[in-house]
């Protein structure tokens, strides 16, 4: 498949009329090349203030996989094209936008079936195929979302359908049609309006059907809008996962530009420099971020003072970096072995004490995953599917993970479960119910309920300003979720964590399990742990490493 990004520098090359399906797939692999390109930005518009801004990538890797399935398909046909798209992407599909994403494409794959080429009325019966494919694919509906954007685009479809033979001139209309809809989001879902964003999966549909017609065009598909990531919102532990060959050390600098700071110039000179780039800022400073050989690691620093006032300066051997993170990897656990017969059990789990705590109750299988990082379907399913076991119950433990986890079933011929569980606690009270010899719908059931029997506490940093169910919540503070719902802020750890525990009514209960993340150590958490034993004297208070990034603590309340 021929790389988009270049195709589009070269010009397009469609005249008008139908096209094949070979080149209705170069034009969507233009769209997921804009999609890539923009894929900050659709991260950048999550709208609750707990970091898992993570829509853009979703859909990135759900485009990624559909992408790839239709490569290996040969011929000109256009159903066959769209037929094995559509399966890439229910394959690939990752988190509730990517889930939804998929269901577009089936739309469009029943649609097209039957014709070998690409025609105006095809692609808007498509598109109204699409719409409602999707709407069926979700229980309750909401308004302001991508579903409103795929809504938009069909009636847009419809109406223009028969004004035109041109697919150019066509698809303009629909994809105006959906920049327009995703500006109205906000019209239609207020706490899109309250956060001052459009909806996220809106926008990143908007970016695949608009990144097709720049390809079109002739435009170019690899300069997006330069984006300022905010401070606390840089994450640089994505970032060591991919330490390449010759990024030796990490350097880190806090400055103050003298007068403006010309944004583009200041990450081409960077580029020049090294790799891993991110720039923050927030009031006034900048955080310049960046991966650079030896002999590049003082390079950041004299730049920035050139254009600037240094504030803090931070110089990390990479090296010695990444042989602590794989001597953590080398720390192993065993999984239950499921016998012929037996019912499996596989969970999602966002951290290495999580995964060991699932182990010791015994699941057989483990999907490394949570926010910021969902599992595809795909990933899902072979979990599983060589297990000797022909009845499955899966545990997502994530609210973006439950339909990706769903679609599993339209990939299995396998009995499968999906025991709702949006959080780590509720898991693994499910699988306190667990038995592999007994009856499945039994163990369902109990496990259904045992979800229900668990509070769950979840506290974070925030990465935006925002105003949510009465709770204003400013960048940078900590915050606590209660059964997912944002209840508080705080100025510090520990006073959100008892600020918490007092909302969640910890006295009435027992047992408190907390987890802490891989940003807290043992000695922080003790400490923690101790304050609120002195608040709860009777109750009994247990410390686990958890493991998981992004949450300092995950508290199970039973």
């Amino acid at each position: 498949m021929a790389d988009a990004g270049q195709k589009a520098r070269e010009g397009a090359e469609y005249a008008g009329g139908p096209v094949g399906g070979r080149i209705f797939i170069e034009w969507m692999s233009a769209g997921l090349a804009w999609l890539k390109t923009n894929c900050d930005i659709v991260n950048s518009l999550n709208v609750f203030p707990v970091p898992d801004g993570d829509t853009g990538t979703n859909m990135l890797l759900t485009m990624q996989a559909a992408v790839f399935e239709a490569g290996q398909t040969e011929g000109e046909d256009l159903s066959d094209f769209v037929q094995a798209f559509a399966q890439g992407a229910l394959m690939g599909a990752r988190g509730n936008s990517g889930v939804i994403l998929s269901q577009i494409w089936r739309g469009f794959a029943r649609a097209v079936e039957g014709h070998a080429e690409l025609t105006v009325p095809v692609l808007a019966k498509a598109f109204s195929e699409a719409r409602d494919t999707a709407y069926r694919g979700v229980v309750r509906p909401v308004e302001g979302t991508i579903l409103t954007v795929a809504k938009d685009m069909a009636e847009t479809a419809e109406k223009f359908s028969g004004e035109t033979d041109d697919l150019l001139h066509f698809l303009e209309h629909v994809v105006e049609a959906a920049n327009a809809s995703v500006q109205r989001t906000p019209d239609l879902l207020p706490v899109l309006k309250d956060a001052g964003v459009v909806d996220s999966g809106g926008k990143g549909l908007f970016y695949i059907f608009d990144g097709a017609l720049r390809h079109l065009r002739g435009e170019s598909l690899d300069e997006a809008d330069f984006e300022v990531r905010s401070l606390v919102d840089m994450d640089f532990e994505s970032v060591m996962e991919e330490v390449e060959e010759g990024q030796d050390y990490e350097v880190i600098v806090d400055f103050k530009p003298n007068g403006g700071l010309d944004l583009q110039k200041f990450y081409s000179d960077l580029e020049a420099m090294g790799t891993s780039i991110q720039v923050g800022e927030g009031s006034g400073m900048y955080r310049m971020h960046i991966h650079v050989p030896t002999e590049n690691r003082y390079l950041p620093i004299d730049y920035a003072m050139e254009i600037g006032t240094i504030t803090k300066v931070h110089i990390e051997n990479l090296m010695a970096q990444m042989d602590e993170i794989e001597a953590r990897a080398k720390d192993h656990f065993k999984l239950a072995v499921v016998e012929p017969g037996q019912i499996a059990a596989v969970t999602v789990s966002p951290g290495r004490g999580i995964s060991k705590v699932f182990a010791s109750l015994g699941v057989h299988a483990i999907v490394g995953g949570g926010q910021t990082m969902n599992p595809s379907t795909k990933e899902i399913v072979e979990a599983f599917e060589d297990m000797t076991a022909d009845r499955i119950i899966v545990l997502p433990n994530n609210k973006n993970i439950i339909m990706a986890a769903e679609a599993a079933q339209e990939l299995t011929v396998k009995k499968l479960a999906v025991i709702p569980s949006r959080t780590i606690p509720q898991g693994l009270a499910a699988m306190l119910s667990f038995d592999p010899d007994g009856d499945f719908e039994q163990i369902v059931a109990a496990m259904q309920r045992a979800i229900s029997e668990v509070e769950t506490g979840e506290i974070t940093t925030a990465v935006r300003s925002v105003e949510i169910d009465g709770v204003r919540v400013e960048e940078g503070q900590i915050i606590a979720l209660h059964n997912g719902k944002l209840v508080l802020a705080a100025g510090d750890l520990l006073e959100g964590c008892l600020a918490f525990l007092e909302h969640a009514d910890a006295d009435e209960f027992e047992l408190i399990t907390m987890f802490y993340g891989e940003d807290v150590t043992r000695e922080e958490a003790d400490e923690v742990a101790g304050k609120i034993q002195e608040r709860y004297p009777d109750l009994e208070i247990e410390v686990q490493d958890g493991g998981q990034s992004h949450y300092q603590f995950i508290f199970s309340i039973e």
